[in-house]
């Protein structure tokens, strides 16, 4: 990877954090709706909404092979399809998994992605150098990369030490009836309808997916995990 160097001995300031999420690791069928997790936030702040930084989904979620677990991170929200051939990851700003394995919400593992030259390269799952707000690149852990996926073009995922790997364009996968929600907080509707009006319909979002073995990120035991986009300073 290039600079990889520079990047690991530059520090990175904390951008933006979603929700954070527990998922049970377990293998027992009857919790299944356990491992679906959910954070989404498509309305932020002016300096970030909209941006290469702006988080607006992180899903967590056990895989069909019930070995593994699945961490999903959207960026960018509500793209046109008339904009989404033009947009990109952002070469400045490195999106980071946290893994929080003994529950003092304190990540002990991390699996960190950044894009460059149409590549999005990933680190981990590895201890991090450092916690909190600030990141190095951990270009001393394990080093995984996959092709960026093209608008309209066919699905490029990659495999590396058993994880898989995506990154790329897709469909907005959150569903929001944003109008029917105004209508609730204004007080003159009481419920959503059913069937809904999907708000961000036609929309799509840049998305970073990671498939990992659980004895990597926490065994059969509980994690709380969240993600961040740390912007090059």
């Amino acid at each position: 990877m290039k600079n990889s160097k520079k990047n690991h001995e530059h520090k990175n300031s904390f951008s933006l954090v979603s929700q954070k999420l527990k998922i049970i690791l377990g293998l027992s069928v009857f919790t299944l709706v356990a491992y679906f997790m959910i954070a989404a936030d498509h309305i932020d702040a002016p300096s970030v909404a909209g941006g290469n930084s702006d988080i607006t989904d992180f899903y967590a979620f056990e895989a069909q092979d019930t070995d593994n677990v699945v961490f999903i991170a959207n960026v960018q929200g509500l793209i046109s399809p008339e904009a989404t051939a033009s947009a990109s990851f952002n070469e400045n700003v490195l999106v980071e998994f946290n893994i929080d394995t003994t529950g003092d919400y304190v990540e002990d593992l991390v699996i960190q992605a950044i894009p460059r030259d149409g590549k999005m390269y990933f680190f981990g799952p590895t201890v991090p150098s450092v916690t909190g707000l600030i990141s190095s690149i951990e270009t001393m852990a394990t080093q995984s990369m996959v092709d960026i996926s093209i608008y309209g073009s066919s699905v490029v995922t990659a495999t590396n030490a058993g994880m898989r790997f995506f990154a790329g364009p897709r469909d907005d996968p959150f569903f929001m009836d944003f109008a029917k929600y105004g209508e609730i907080i204004a007080g003159t509707a009481t419920s959503f309808d059913n069937p809904g009006t999907d708000t961000f319909a036609g929309t799509n979002v840049m998305s970073i997916v990671v498939e990992v073995p659980k004895a990597m990120v926490g065994g059969s035991g509980t994690i709380n995990t969240w993600v961040e986009s740390k912007r090059k300073q």
